[in-house]
């Protein structure tokens, strides 16, 4: 019975996984910028400009960043958020899977070592 209910909700979560070609990892960061021109009133003011950043770390410790345009901004948070949903649907997945290599405890009753 409750490996049909493991598997039950295994089914569940698969139909639930945000099947797409829009997925991103990384992180958006948002920065400002100063003094990126000569004679710009917004940077001699001290208020600069906004900046939305990808950031990406890869393997070896090398990250890779991507500056954004204000419209795609939207896009990037949307992909972001389909990877997060993903990796955490992945996740409850393997939970499930570990859960179903354990024995079955109704199948048998524990044994007491004994003591000499």
């Amino acid at each position: 019975m409750r490996r049909k209910r493991l598997i039950a909700a295994r089914e569940r979560s698969l139909a639930r996984l945000p099947i797409t070609g829009e997925l991103l990892r990384g992180s958006l960061l948002e920065r400002t910028i100063r003094n990126h021109a000569r004679n710009c009133a917004k940077c001699a003011s001290g208020e600069g400009h906004r900046l939305s950043v990808l950031t990406v770390s890869y393997p070896g410790g090398r990250t890779r960043q991507l500056s954004l345009r204000s419209e795609m901004v939207p896009l990037v948070r949307r992909w972001l958020a389909n990877y997060q949903r993903l990796k955490a649907a992945i996740e409850g997945i393997c939970e499930i899977n570990q859960d179903l290599l354990r024995p079955d405890e109704s199948g048998s009753t524990p044994r007491r070592k004994r003591r000499d």
